[in-house]
């Protein structure tokens, strides 16, 4: 694979090859998984039977996104060494998830979304801001994705910034379209043996190439920032970061999905075990940014680092490496995020506008068209190519952050009430996005989640409520209006 005649490390008849073997790899086995994706049942929770293997693996492959292969360098470049340590934090995010998921499971054995519960919960008051923020982050996060994935392949190949981004996204639709959370988790598997075992030979090769004491001897001399403890900046992502993942993580229903999916008792295994195999993976990625100035390589795009640096050392082959890493942590979050925010379009939003009870049939085509639909959105925000990763990622954070108390209140406290859901996710969201322009982007979720979490507890005091958890065990649909009949299709 020979250079390209443009300076990159493949040419772009190379990248193009790659692009065209992984696209009819992945498309290929999400029609074979795909058959058993009949139903919405199957196509949204896959049949509630995944086991603790794939369940593991696809919590692993879903994390690991191009937020961790590429944004955890930039943190490191950026920020040092608390920046690549800020980004393993994250992993927290599992670790607290683990419980939740069993409980989750336990509380509505046949829920689909995280939407439903909070309107079961907290009536139309808290469903309403908490669905707008739950899908403003998810093509927030989509459309982050999608732009890692042009970018990947133009500085690795040089091809266009709007094909490579174009060709990605389209494969992975695809995909979902045919199999659903079916052909989602059975991917994820194997994505997650290629991310982990890539990393390892990618972190291998490049320590032989240069050494953590020459590292260490250039940031000391030329850039001290990056070994501070005491950087401002680094130690307020540290915590943004945290409570970024507990806010995404606790209020998304692409974890949610999963948990409904998981056989009971299975969730708090494959999240915990989950986040165990994820945390080191953002300390490897975070070296590559860390190496930069010691290699002398010019970053003109920061959030490109870890892929530049990994080419640059090992030539051909670490391009090629870092291709397919990169690749695979792409799809394996693009094709979850489609999935399960087409669930919510569904179960939300579709079937709650209708008048009557809606056939197993109907939700499935309309999946069908959702995932087509947030697919053709997320095209159309990436092509203009808005700043870096973080920049995009992060102006989610106080939204997302700010619904990390209405979940963790309604899950476990009868008193956690309405009103206290609905003030503390605006208010959360409004401080949080307040001090993202004022101050930076590292500070947002911080903001965000602790100005919603006091407003959450002085509301509950406030206007107190008496939940009956047991409202939440029996069969439920999406639509107030559907009747039992349309439950036994499902």
């Amino acid at each position: 694979m020979a250079a390209g005649s443009d300076g990159t490390i493949l040419s772009a008849e190379a990248g193009y090859v790659l692009l065209a073997v992984f696209s009819v790899l992945w498309i290929g086995l999400g029609l074979w998984w795909g058959r058993k994706a009949k139903s919405f049942d199957g196509f949204s929770v896959a049949g509630r039977n995944v086991g603790l293997a794939l369940a593991t693996a696809t919590a692993v492959a879903t994390w690991i996104t191009s937020n961790t292969t590429m944004l955890a360098p930039q943190f490191a470049l950026q920020l040092g060494v608390w920046g690549a340590l800020a980004y393993c934090t994250a992993s927290f995010g599992l670790f607290a998830f683990a419980p939740m998921s069993g409980r989750i499971r336990k509380l509505m054995p046949n829920g689909y979304t995280a939407v439903e519960f909070v309107r079961q919960r907290y009536g139309k008051l808290g469903s309403v801001p908490f669905l707008i923020i739950s899908l403003f982050y998810a093509i927030t996060w989509l459309v982050s994705m999608t732009m890692a994935g042009g970018k990947l392949l133009h500085v690795l190949s040089g091809i266009p910034y709007e094909v490579g981004m174009t060709v990605v996204l389209g494969v992975c639709v695809m995909y979902t379209l045919f199999g659903g959370m079916y052909a989602v988790i059975g991917t994820d598997f194997i994505q997650s043996l290629i991310i982990l075992v890539g990393l390892v030979v990618v972190a291998i090769a490049v320590l032989t190439q240069v050494s953590l004491g020459e590292v260490h001897h250039t940031l000391q001399e030329e850039r001290p920032m990056l070994l501070d403890v005491f950087f401002p900046a680094a130690l307020m992502a540290l915590f943004n970061n945290m409570l970024f993942a507990f806010g995404e993580i606790f209020h998304s229903n692409v974890w949610w999905s999963r948990a409904f999916a998981m056989r009971e008792g299975v969730g708090p295994k494959a999240y915990a075990l989950g986040g165990l195999i994820w945390l080191p993976v953002p300390v490897v990625a975070g070296f590559l940014g860390l190496a930069a100035p010691a290699l002398g390589i010019g970053i003109s795009q920061p959030d490109t680092v870890g892929p530049l640096v990994a080419a640059t050392l090992l030539g051909s082959g670490g391009a090629l490496m870092v291709f397919i890493v990169v690749f695979c942590s792409l799809a394996s979050s693009i094709d979850s995020l489609l999935a399960a925010t087409g669930d919510l379009i569904v179960n939300d939003m579709a079937e709650p506008l209708c008048a009557g009870a809606v056939s197993d049939q109907t939700k499935r085509r309309w999946s069908s068209v959702a995932v087509i639909g947030l697919g053709a959105l997320a095209w159309g925000l990436a092509i203009p190519n808005y700043g870096t990763l973080a920049t995009v990622l992060f102006f989610a954070g106080p939204m997302v952050g700010s619904c990390l108390w209405p979940i963790v209140g309604g899950l476990y406290f009868r008193k956690a009430s309405p009103v206290a859901a609905c003030a503390s996710m605006i208010i959360g969201s409004a401080a949080g996005l307040i001090a993202y322009y004022a101050i930076g982007w590292f500070t947002a979720s911080l903001i965000g989640a602790a100005t919603s979490g006091m407003v959450f507890v002085a509301a509950s005091m406030i206007w107190p409520d008496e939940f009956d958890f047991d409202s939440l065990a029996g069969p439920v649909t999406s639509s107030d209006s559907a009747d039992e009949g349309a439950v036994d299709e499902q």
